[in-house]
């Protein structure tokens, strides 16, 4: 058996990956130009050369993601096919994760909740437009920031307590409730919240946002691993949202290695899973 390659294709970025012969993973990449064909084949170029693959080596091209409309014939006369991304969300969390039965939530433009079982066709659960877009949106117009990055660098020094409102804020007894909890995002900004605090507020609603669906869903299916995937899971405040949720939720929440390329990696493996 030769090599699959899977290829997730946004509007200007490209996530490629591939498994070799005895399916291992071979490293993923990311290329970003200004539309998604220069996109799909400057990631396909740099990934066969950095890989040393000829395109006599490669089996099968999984392609997936919402510019794979711009794929009208075989790339290089290669045999392509598309994948249902919802599956590659699935295949993906799961692979990514080690779970047999978890909720893959993907955080991209929007958010997408899959169920994925192992040997069972993933459950599209349906999803929010609550997202990167969102985050990035807000921050332009109320910041003047439009890069994950430089949002995260600016958030990375903010305070939720000059912007948000906390259970402990409203009552003494908490009504059975953490303190800690977020009783209002926004609720309570402060005249003197900084650049930094309303960063951060904006990226922890998104995250609060899309972690509580997650936590509904977990339980509507009384599974307790949630696994987090796309883009937004590499900021530098995941990880505490994360352990927020696991901490008062009852949920295993992760976000696994490469969880930026998860929907790209389910969408090669759907090569070899038919279910």
């Amino acid at each position: 058996m030769g090599v699959v390659i899977g290829i997730d294709i946004g509007g200007s970025t490209t996530k490629i990956v591939g498994f070799d012969s005895d399916k291992r993973l071979i490293a993923p990449m990311c290329v970003t130009a200004n539309d998604p064909v220069t996109s799909i084949y400057g990631a396909f170029g740099k990934f066969t050369e950095e890989n040393n693959l000829e395109l006599n080596d490669i089996e099968k091209v999984m392609i997936t993601g919402v510019g794979s409309s711009f794929i009208s014939k075989p790339i290089y006369n290669l045999d392509c096919e598309k994948a249902p991304e919802f599956r590659g969300i699935g295949l993906g969390g799961l692979y990514l994760s080690g779970f047999k039965d978890a909720i893959i939530v993907s955080m991209g433009t929007g958010t997408a909740l899959v169920h994925a079982v192992e040997g069972q066709k993933p459950v599209y659960l349906g999803g929010t437009g609550v997202g990167g877009g969102t985050l990035m949106g807000l921050s332009k117009k109320m910041l003047g920031l439009d890069t994950i990055a430089h949002i995260d660098e600016i958030a990375s020094a903010g305070d939720l307590s000059q912007v948000d409102l906390k259970v402990s804020d409203l009552s003494k007894k908490n009504a059975g409730l953490s303190g800690e909890l977020t009783a209002s995002n926004f609720g309570r900004v402060s005249d003197i919240a900084s650049k930094s605090d309303i960063a951060l507020g904006l990226v922890n609603m998104v995250f609060e946002t899309v972690g509580m669906m997650a936590v509904f869903a977990s339980r509507q299916y009384g599974i307790k691993d949630i696994v987090l995937t796309g883009n937004l899971t590499q900021m530098s405040q995941a990880k505490d949202v994360v352990e927020m949720f696991n901490k008062h939720f009852d949920v295993n929440m992760v976000i696994p290695e490469n969880a930026q390329f998860s929907t790209v990696i389910g969408a090669a493996m759907s090569y070899f899973d038919k279910n």
